[in-house]
């Protein structure tokens, strides 16, 4: 190696010598493996000239006897074995040379395969193409797919055919696959295993700096807040940011790498862990060095991510974080309100990246307008000047428009295809595919098969769709259930979690995937009861990890919460509550609708408990977070839950201005389920007032009718039965054995319904009710059996803390 390396002092060169430049990549390599000799011991040397005396002979042992004839023209093919046994060393070597030369020429290996070490080589599934021994070699016109014969030459196929070693394509694909494979999984990918091999991979190929980005990966996947900022770190420190990115740099973008990219990962990893503030500090740096930059990729895709950032985690001000001179939100001012800025955001990134023809972030622009769309009411930026009149409410048809631009994707993809596969795709599926039929017909012994392949079918796709694109389409699938739950359609928002879950669970990760069984799950509880969500349940924690603030842990709490509400269960409900509120800490995250549940779940839990005080003033606190961080569908849900709860303390007419405000609130986003429900709520209201509104309150329950039978589930059905017989039964103009089945019919809906909820208290008041009516017309049977399973539900709320109270207002 000391000879290989050239200089100022080289002397006279051989016409046949190699003279390396000692600062060219190879050199480079060459001098650390003098220094690394260097610095070996005596014994480190001799297990070094052991090892390379053991490599030679198994190279010379594997090669087959036809390939020793064609090398030995005397044909002592067994002789030249032991002839090698007995060789100097340095002979050794010089006779290596000429026999692996001979046997290329003998074998004609593909020639761009490099020699790596087996530990490296196995980390793709192993795969054995053995070359054809029946032609001398290809022919050098290699694209027009000739292969010369050699009819003289035919012999079976070497059994001791070698296996193909990894090239840098092929570890990069398989990097690529891993990776897909971790945002795909999540935290239920193999951590440790895996963290192995990346550590394997490392030592063996230093040179591929994105195995530090895959360590990130695997980290900030499994939560692990330190490992994954110092693999971030290293990556950007190794590599620049230059390794692993689809998109290429834009023209005039300074070489000393990508820190505007290293910025915005890092600010998704603070996103991740629920650092909201910091996340947001450092994509505005990142919007700051993309400028400076010119690097319009990177601004797009950052712009895009404080737009997330901004919708998912609520803020009440952006002020000092994005008023600094090169913050997107200069041009407009930072008076706006947070919904301002963030519609701004919106709108910007994806002019960006229609202009930059960004196809894939088109598209998730797009869906990010609707979901602002469905929660928002757009109102003029301006202040100042002329306003045209504009009605104060969210547009479903926007909603809808926005959604069906982001499905457009699927047929407007392969404009970009070139541009998102990585070369490390190609790799990998071209390994995959040496295992399929047409793998084999690039070697085939026939000659009509020579004839009719061609050896570059293994480079092609194996998917017609980029699994990235899959993932876009599903997720508007997952927009859509969203929106029609907000709405109030149960069964269209059914649909399309079916849809999703039938036709894109493949290539969804697997927090949506849990999404989508969450939405089921949560279908089932509300209109076919508790057993039937918990089998389901079930099923689905047997299929996700049921993980720290997972989605499936999440709704296992607030089954296990509704279901102890409805059985009297206070205490249980309560311990429930205080892990909701564990989950919704902001010590691990700040998720604002897991907190906002956890207060409201408390709040519920304190009113069936009769703490009336105390459940008013969460929900009074709940309703200032709601209104100060503009989450407007929540609000709506709160007031509603104050005006139950001045209701069922006594103060009707204290909660008749909260169940009002929540019908406008529900009005102006179009709820139509929950303004059907605070509907029902003002009925009661107007009926606990006295028997002079009960054709008001009456009128009130039929007009939601129509909305809670269609779409409403048990729970709420049961409800509106119960308030409606109580206005019949309230009514002094009304005769009970004129037309009892007026009364007693939506008085046994609602306790078949309620049965299948288990909710004992409104059962029991259903068959109370139908007890007096039955009373009423002389039917003292009925009334027994009605009587009995009232005492039945009472008996099962006797170990509950409101059993008492319940009795004596009975």
């Amino acid at each position: 190696m000391r000879g290989i390396l050239g200089g100022p002092d080289s002397g006279v060169m051989e016409d046949d010598q190699v003279i390396l430049d000692p600062n060219s990549n190879l050199g480079m390599f060459l001098r650390r493996c003098i220094l690394a000799f260097n610095l070996l011991t005596f014994e480190g040397i001799c297990h070094l000239l052991t090892n390379i005396g053991i490599y030679c002979k198994e190279a010379i042992s594997s090669c087959s006897s036809y390939e020793l004839r064609r090398l030995d023209d005397s044909g002592n093919d067994l002789e030249s074995l032991s002839e090698y046994e007995n060789m100097d060393l340095n002979l050794v070597f010089k006779k290596i040379n000429e026999e692996m030369e001979a046997r290329k020429r003998a074998t004609e290996r593909v020639s761009f395969h490099l020699h790596l070490p087996k530990e490296l080589s196995t980390l793709v599934e192993d795969i054995e193409v053995f070359a054809d021994p029946k032609s001398e070699h290809y022919d050098k016109g290699r694209e027009s797919s000739s292969y010369a014969s050699s009819g003289d030459l035919l012999r079976d196929f070497d059994p001791n055919g070698g296996v193909f070693l990894r090239t840098n394509w092929q570890i990069q694909g398989y990097l690529t696959e891993q990776a897909d494979a971790i945002e795909k999984h999540g935290s239920s990918f193999t951590l440790n295993a895996f963290e192995l091999t990346l550590r394997q991979l490392q030592k063996l190929a230093p040179e591929l700096h994105r195995v530090h980005f895959l360590r990130y990966l695997n980290s900030l996947y499994h939560d692990d807040y330190f490992s994954a900022l110092e693999n971030l770190h290293r990556y950007f420190d190794y590599s620049a940011g230059i390794e692993g990115f689809d998109f290429v740099p834009p023209t005039g973008c300074n070489s000393f790498g990508r820190y505007e990219i290293a910025l915005l990962c890092l600010g998704m990893m603070h996103f991740h862990f629920g650092h909201p503030k910091q996340a947001l500090e450092v994509l505005t740096e990142a919007v700051r060095v993309s400028q400076q930059h010119s690097n319009d990729t990177c601004l797009a895709y950052t712009l895009a991510a404080i737009s997330n950032l901004l919708s998912e985690i609520g803020f009440s001000t952006t002020s000092g974080i994005l008023g600094s001179p090169f913050s997107p939100m200069t041009s407009v001012g930072t008076s706006l309100s947070v919904q301002q800025q963030l519609f701004v955001l919106l709108k910007g990134s994806l002019k960006r990246a229609e202009s930059l023809k960004l196809k894939q972030l088109v598209a998730a622009n797009h869906l990010s307008m609707a979901k602002f769309d469905l929660t928002h009411v757009q109102r003029p930026l301006l202040s100042f000047g002329p306003k045209a009149s504009m009605k104060l409410r969210t547009c479903p048809i926007s909603v809808c428009k926005e959604l069906r631009l982001g499905y457009h994707l699927i047929s407007e993809f392969c404009c970009e295809g070139s541009t998102m596969t990585t070369d490390g795709a190609f790799s990998t599926a071209w390994l995959k595919n040496l295992q399929k039929p047409m793998g084999s017909l690039v070697l085939s012994q026939d000659n009509s098969s020579r004839n009719n392949s061609n050896p570059f079918l293994f480079c092609a796709q194996p998917s017609s769709i980029p699994g990235s694109v899959l993932q876009l389409v599903g997720s508007s699938y997952l927009h859509r259930a969203t929106a029609w739950e907000i709405y109030g359609s149960a069964p269209l928002a059914r649909v399309n979690a079916l849809v999703y879950a039938t036709c894109f669970a493949d290539a969804s990760s697997s927090s949506d995937a849990a999404l989508v069984h969450v939405k089921l799950v949560q279908h089932l509880a509300v209109f076919k009861g508790y057993k039937e969500a918990f089998a389901a349940l079930k099923i689905a924690e047997e299929k996700f990890l049921c993980v720290s603030k997972s989605w499936i842990l999440i709704l296992k709490l607030q089954l296990l919460h509704e279901r102890a509400l409805h059985r009297g269960h206070l205490k249980l409900a309560q311990q429930v509550c205080d892990e909701l509120g564990v989950l919704a800490s902001s010590v691990t995250a700040v998720d604002m609708d897991l907190k906002t549940e956890a207060s409201l779940r408390h709040a519920r839990t304190l009113l069936a408990a009769k703490q009336f005080s105390q459940a008013a003033a969460v929900a009074h606190s709940l309703f200032c977070m709601c209104y100060k961080f503009n989450l407007q569908v929540e609000s709506a849900s709160v007031l509603l839950l104050l005006a139950e709860i001045h209701m069922k303390s006594g103060n009707a007419v204290v909660g008749l201005p909260y169940a009002l405000a929540s019908l406008s609130y529900c009005q102006s986003f179009n709820l139509d389920l929950l303004r059907a429900s605070a509907t029902l709520t003002l009925a009661e209201l107007w009926l606990s007032l006295g028997s002079n509104h009960t054709k008001t309150a009456l009128s009130l329950i039929h007009g939601a009718f129509p909305m809670i039978l269609g779409h409403g589930g048990l729970e709420l059905s049961g409800r509106a039965y119960i308030t409606e017989a109580k206005c019949y039964l309230s009514d002094p103009n009304f005769s009970v054995s004129d037309n009892p089945e007026v009364v007693l019919d939506p008085l046994r809906q609602a306790s078949d319904e309620l049965q299948a909820l288990e909710y004992h208290e409104l059962a029991a008041e259903a068959f109370y009710l139908m007890a007096i009516v039955f009373d009423k017309l002389g039917q003292l049977e009925k009334r027994e059996e009605a009587a009995a399973s009232f005492k039945n539900h009472i008996v099962a709320l006797e170990n509950s803390q409101n059993v008492e109270d319940l009795l004596l207002s009975v």
